[in-house]
Protein backbone atom coordinates (compact mmCIF):
# COMPACT_ATOMS: atom_id res chain seq x y z
CA UNK A 1 0.00 0.00 0.00
CA UNK A 2 1.14 3.43 -0.52
CA UNK A 3 1.62 6.23 2.50
CA UNK A 4 -0.44 9.46 1.44
CA UNK A 5 -0.97 9.86 4.73
CA UNK A 6 0.47 9.94 8.48
CA UNK A 7 -1.47 10.17 11.60
CA UNK A 8 0.94 11.11 14.31
CA UNK A 9 0.01 11.00 17.75
CA UNK A 10 2.23 13.73 19.90
CA UNK A 11 2.54 15.46 23.26
CA UNK A 12 0.41 18.59 22.91
CA UNK A 13 2.23 19.94 26.59
CA UNK A 14 4.21 23.21 26.42
CA UNK A 15 6.34 21.91 29.34
CA UNK A 16 8.99 19.81 27.11
CA UNK A 17 12.68 20.27 26.95
CA UNK A 18 13.40 22.35 23.61
CA UNK A 19 14.56 19.44 21.72
CA UNK A 20 11.38 18.11 21.29
CA UNK A 21 9.77 21.10 19.80
CA UNK A 22 12.82 20.67 17.48
CA UNK A 23 12.50 17.36 16.93
CA UNK A 24 9.12 17.53 16.31
CA UNK A 25 9.40 20.96 14.01
CA UNK A 26 12.33 18.68 11.50
CA UNK A 27 9.83 15.66 11.59
CA UNK A 28 6.74 18.08 10.04
CA UNK A 29 9.63 19.09 7.62
CA UNK A 30 10.31 15.95 6.46
CA UNK A 31 6.92 14.83 5.92
CA UNK A 32 5.39 17.42 4.00
CA UNK A 33 8.81 17.50 2.20
CA UNK A 34 8.06 13.91 0.62
CA UNK A 35 4.25 15.03 0.04
CA UNK A 36 2.79 13.01 2.87
CA UNK A 37 -0.29 14.65 4.52
CA UNK A 38 -0.49 15.14 8.14
CA UNK A 39 -3.32 14.14 10.32
CA UNK A 40 -3.21 14.82 13.46
CA UNK A 41 -5.12 15.93 16.92
CA UNK A 42 -4.93 19.43 15.32
CA UNK A 43 -4.18 21.38 18.80
CA UNK A 44 -2.73 24.76 18.55
CA UNK A 45 0.19 23.65 21.25
CA UNK A 46 2.88 21.10 22.01
CA UNK A 47 4.73 19.02 19.81
CA UNK A 48 1.23 19.07 17.61
CA UNK A 49 1.91 22.40 16.98
CA UNK A 50 5.67 22.32 16.32
CA UNK A 51 4.80 18.76 13.51
CA UNK A 52 2.06 21.02 11.75
CA UNK A 53 4.19 24.24 11.63
CA UNK A 54 7.23 21.70 10.21
CA UNK A 55 4.86 20.69 7.76
CA UNK A 56 3.69 23.88 6.74
CA UNK A 57 7.63 25.58 6.23
CA UNK A 58 7.96 23.23 3.28
CA UNK A 59 4.18 23.58 1.85
CA UNK A 60 2.79 20.50 3.15
CA UNK A 61 -1.04 19.56 3.93
CA UNK A 62 -2.13 19.28 7.48
CA UNK A 63 -5.95 17.52 8.56
CA UNK A 64 -6.56 18.51 12.08
CA UNK A 65 -8.86 16.02 13.60
CA UNK A 66 -10.36 18.10 16.57
CA UNK A 67 -12.80 17.36 19.59
CA UNK A 68 -15.64 19.80 20.17
CA UNK A 69 -13.99 20.62 23.33
CA UNK A 70 -11.14 21.90 21.76
CA UNK A 71 -12.66 24.15 19.41
CA UNK A 72 -15.01 25.15 22.19
CA UNK A 73 -11.81 26.28 23.90
CA UNK A 74 -10.72 28.11 20.55
CA UNK A 75 -7.37 25.97 20.80
CA UNK A 76 -7.34 24.52 17.17
CA UNK A 77 -4.41 25.37 15.33
CA UNK A 78 -4.34 27.80 12.78
CA UNK A 79 -2.27 25.54 10.28
CA UNK A 80 -4.62 23.20 9.54
CA UNK A 81 -6.08 23.05 6.03
CA UNK A 82 -8.85 21.03 6.75
CA UNK A 83 -10.54 20.71 10.03
CA UNK A 84 -12.63 17.39 11.01
CA UNK A 85 -14.87 17.95 13.82
CA UNK A 86 -15.16 14.96 16.25
CA UNK A 87 -16.98 14.20 19.40
CA UNK A 88 -14.44 13.61 21.68
CA UNK A 89 -11.11 12.00 21.70
CA UNK A 90 -12.50 7.92 20.80
CA UNK A 91 -13.70 9.49 17.81
CA UNK A 92 -10.84 11.51 17.39
CA UNK A 93 -8.59 7.61 17.26
CA UNK A 94 -10.97 6.13 15.22
CA UNK A 95 -10.94 9.14 12.22
CA UNK A 96 -7.55 9.23 12.33
CA UNK A 97 -7.02 5.26 12.17
CA UNK A 98 -9.33 5.83 9.25
CA UNK A 99 -7.68 8.49 7.77
CA UNK A 100 -4.55 7.60 8.05
CA UNK A 101 -2.60 4.68 5.75
CA UNK A 102 0.28 4.54 8.71
CA UNK A 103 0.68 6.07 12.62
CA UNK A 104 3.59 7.41 13.87
CA UNK A 105 3.91 8.37 17.65
CA UNK A 106 6.31 10.92 18.50
CA UNK A 107 6.94 11.57 22.35
CA UNK A 108 3.87 12.34 24.24
CA UNK A 109 1.87 11.36 27.44
CA UNK A 110 -0.97 9.23 28.84
CA UNK A 111 -3.12 10.36 25.88
CA UNK A 112 -0.48 9.22 23.38
CA UNK A 113 0.16 6.37 25.19
CA UNK A 114 -4.03 5.51 24.67
CA UNK A 115 -3.89 6.45 21.15
CA UNK A 116 -1.01 3.90 20.69
CA UNK A 117 -2.31 1.08 22.33
CA UNK A 118 -5.60 1.45 20.69
CA UNK A 119 -4.29 1.19 17.25
CA UNK A 120 -2.11 -1.39 18.38
CA UNK A 121 -5.30 -3.45 19.98
CA UNK A 122 -7.45 -2.63 17.03
CA UNK A 123 -4.63 -4.24 14.75
CA UNK A 124 -3.94 -7.59 16.82
CA UNK A 125 -7.55 -8.47 16.56
CA UNK A 126 -8.06 -7.52 12.80
CA UNK A 127 -10.13 -4.33 12.64
CA UNK A 128 -7.46 -2.68 10.47
CA UNK A 129 -4.00 -3.57 8.90
CA UNK A 130 -2.11 0.14 9.79
CA UNK A 131 1.25 -0.35 11.25
CA UNK A 132 2.29 1.80 14.67
CA UNK A 133 6.07 3.25 14.63
CA UNK A 134 6.99 4.25 17.64
CA UNK A 135 9.90 7.48 16.52
CA UNK A 136 12.45 7.80 19.52
CA UNK A 137 15.69 9.64 18.06
CA UNK A 138 16.64 10.09 21.75
CA UNK A 139 15.33 6.40 23.10
CA UNK A 140 12.39 7.99 24.17
CA UNK A 141 9.82 4.99 23.65
CA UNK A 142 12.85 2.33 24.85
CA UNK A 143 10.92 1.23 28.41
CA UNK A 144 7.68 0.99 26.84
CA UNK A 145 9.26 -1.51 24.13
CA UNK A 146 10.99 -3.15 26.74
CA UNK A 147 7.60 -3.61 28.68
CA UNK A 148 5.98 -4.63 25.14
CA UNK A 149 8.84 -7.75 24.76
CA UNK A 150 8.56 -9.00 27.96
CA UNK A 151 4.47 -8.95 27.43
CA UNK A 152 5.48 -11.08 24.95
CA UNK A 153 8.22 -13.08 25.92
CA UNK A 154 5.49 -14.18 28.37
CA UNK A 155 2.89 -15.03 25.76
CA UNK A 156 0.89 -12.27 26.72
CA UNK A 157 0.64 -10.81 23.13
CA UNK A 158 -1.11 -13.14 20.53
CA UNK A 159 0.01 -11.52 17.51
CA UNK A 160 3.57 -11.14 17.04
CA UNK A 161 4.47 -7.61 17.80
CA UNK A 162 6.55 -6.87 14.32
CA UNK A 163 3.15 -7.48 12.66
CA UNK A 164 2.29 -3.86 13.51
CA UNK A 165 4.82 -2.27 14.96
CA UNK A 166 7.74 -0.66 14.60
CA UNK A 167 10.87 1.34 16.50
CA UNK A 168 12.65 4.08 14.53
CA UNK A 169 15.45 4.96 16.23
CA UNK A 170 16.97 7.33 13.84
CA UNK A 171 15.52 8.75 10.03
CA UNK A 172 16.90 6.30 7.88
CA UNK A 173 14.94 3.84 10.29
CA UNK A 174 12.23 5.93 9.94
CA UNK A 175 12.33 6.10 6.15
CA UNK A 176 12.35 2.31 6.30
CA UNK A 177 9.32 2.01 8.04
CA UNK A 178 7.12 4.28 6.00
CA UNK A 179 8.25 2.24 2.65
Amino acid sequence: MEIKHVGVFCAASDRLDAAYYAMAREFGRWLGGRGLTLVYGGADSGLMECVAEGVKAVGGRAVGVVPRILESKRRVSRLVDEVVPCNDLNDRKAIMVERSDVLVALPGGIGTLDEVFTVMAAHSIGYHRKRMVLFALDGFWDGLVGVLEEMDRRHFINVPLDRYLSIARSWDELEAALG
